[in-house]
């Protein structure tokens, strides 16, 4: 994500102590079965102590939506696949729906309850540890029903929507932590898996998601529209959208199929810059490697898209006006257009670092944020659009906030604060991996970051996995440089720059 500045300081998460494994019994005789029990109803995650399930696994999501004008409400289901890791009496789901209809395990009517955030469910018969499984949840959501993240203050009004609702349809918004409110599933970065979509609309509208279109029937007046992934994504950059939009194909490197939606209204002037994916994939590529999924494009809402772009998986979203390289009074200007192609860079970016590239827990968070400033900067450099050298926008600029940042937020690898997730990890990140490749040098450091991509695509990482691929392609031991930056509580010396000193 590439989002505007916040500046409030948030209350800290108190971590779970007990939620972390499941309801414990006592110890089975040597050979025999370990004994069912409830997975757990928490990742564990430090920052997100509520967020994520154990026991299980997902593959899978199948979620179907029926969109009706008129109405904030939808009726939905969603298919989960999931394979269990110890045998289960019973599990939970992260989800924040209107109203849960019915619960079926492999077919069979399940007993389920609401607490809070979580749908606790138990199968009729005991879930064998290995065996896969299928879930099936009917539900109802209200996308004007957008209920506070639990990891931020209850007085704190949010600041942004997970429901974009539109007048002609919707987008969605989950991070770092509402993608439950679409669907009960796993939401936690951890836990990767492939997402259909099947959104049904009147005729005249078009709905848009992650992967490919994979089918669109019509039936009485409505138009069922099927989208899956090739590959499995993080739930927080999943993406359903519906709207009036056009159609915008092209060609990326190797053949790849670019498409991308963008509000009709606005999609003539937004054909300058998404012409431009394909050069941009490009450059990529040289710096990181192939791109990671069967498909890329952009989505382009119309009337704003919470003041934020996301990078979700496949077909990053924006503010329609933000493709456009258009001011605030609708005029095409150069600072506008160049501004508008860094950002997609960064979106592109997180594809590959974030995206298909995980992270493990939200405390890794500069793997995705920090990676997509470094090659947003290093290609507007490249360009000639920015200097590394300006005192007010450069590397030294950054330096000095950097020092702001973690007095108010924490280093990167632990933040004080949950929401400062998506922005307290970005100027560090990107410092670090400047000063690791003024270290290494380039063709060492571009070996560094394609190796660490190569390695960890489809998975999830944390700092000690780059760490490890660091220390290894370089022959160095570069452990103490990448954990002061990610871990220290006062900003780093500045490989190169002697002379800058940290902010006390």
């Amino acid at each position: 994500m590439l989002p505007f500045r916040m500046t409030s300081a948030l209350a800290t998460v108190t971590a779970f102590a007990t939620a972390l494994t499941g309801c414990g019994g006592a110890s089975a005789p040597a050979g025999s079965p370990a004994p069912a029990k409830r997975g757990a109803q928490s990742a564990g995650d430090p920052l997100f102590a509520y967020l994520g399930n154990g026991g299980y696994d997902v593959g899978s999501y199948d979620v179907s939506y029926d969109y009706r004008d008129g109405t904030t409400k939808m009726d939905a289901s969603v298919r989960i696949r999931a394979t269990a890791t110890h045998a289960l009496s019973g599990f939970s789901l992260d989800a924040a729906v209107e109203k849960i209809t019915k619960v079926t395990v492999e077919g069979r009517p399940a007993g389920f309850r609401v607490a809070g955030e979580k749908l606790l469910i138990t199968p009729g018969r005991v879930l064998p540890r290995g065996r896969p499984f299928r879930v099936d949840v009917s539900y109802r959501v209200d996308r004007a029903a957008n209920p506070q993240s639990p990891a931020f203050p209850k007085d704190e009004k949010p600041h942004r929507t997970a429901w974009v609702d539109k007048k002609d349809g919707f987008a969605v918004m989950g991070q770092p932590d509402r993608a439950h409110l679409y669907f009960p599933g796993n939401d936690h970065p951890g836990d990767k898996a492939k997402v259909t979509f099947r959104i049904t609309t009147p005729k005249g509208l078009q709905a848009v998601a992650n992967g490919t279109l994979r089918s669109r029937t019509e039936k009485a007046g409505r138009v069922t529209h099927v989208f899956t992934t090739r590959d499995p994504i993080p739930t927080h950059v999943v993406q359903a959208a519906v709207g009036r939009f056009t159609l915008i194909e092209g060609t990326g490197p190797h053949g790849l199929p670019l498409r991308s939606h963008v509000a009709t209204a606005q999609a003539a002037r937004t054909r300058a810059l998404i012409d431009g994916i394909a050069d941009q994939m490009a450059w990529m590529e040289k710096q990181v490697g192939p791109f990671p999924f069967e498909t890329y494009g952009v989505l382009g809402v119309p009337g704003g898209y919470n003041g934020v772009a996301l990078e979700s998986a496949t077909i990053s979203t924006y503010a329609v006006e933000s493709l456009t390289g258009t001011d605030r009074q609708g005029r095409v200007t150069t600072q506008d257009t160049q501004d508008d192609a860094i950002t997609m860079v960064h979106e592109l970016a997180h594809q590959y670092f974030g995206d298909a590239v995980a992270v493990r827990d939200w405390n890794q968070m500069w793997i995705s944020e920090g990676h997509a400033e470094f090659y947003q900067l290093l290609y507007a450099a490249e360009k000639g659009w920015r200097d590394l050298d300006d005192p007010s926008r450069g590397l030294r600029a950054r330096y000095d906030f950097d020092g702001d940042k973690r007095a108010e937020s924490g280093p990167p690898g632990k933040m004080k604060h949950a929401r400062d997730v998506l922005v307290g990890t970005n100027t560090a990140g990107l410092l670090m991996l400047f000063g690791l490749r003024e270290m290494v040098g380039q063709d060492t450091f571009r070996r560094i970051e394609k190796t660490f991509f190569a390695e960890f695509r489809g998975r999830s990482a944390d700092t000690r996995d780059y760490i490890e691929v660091a220390n290894r392609v370089s022959g160095k031991d570069l452990t103490g440089y990448v954990n002061g930056w990610i871990h220290n509580a006062r900003t780093p010396p500045m490989p190169g720059h002697p002379d800058w000193k940290p902010r006390a």
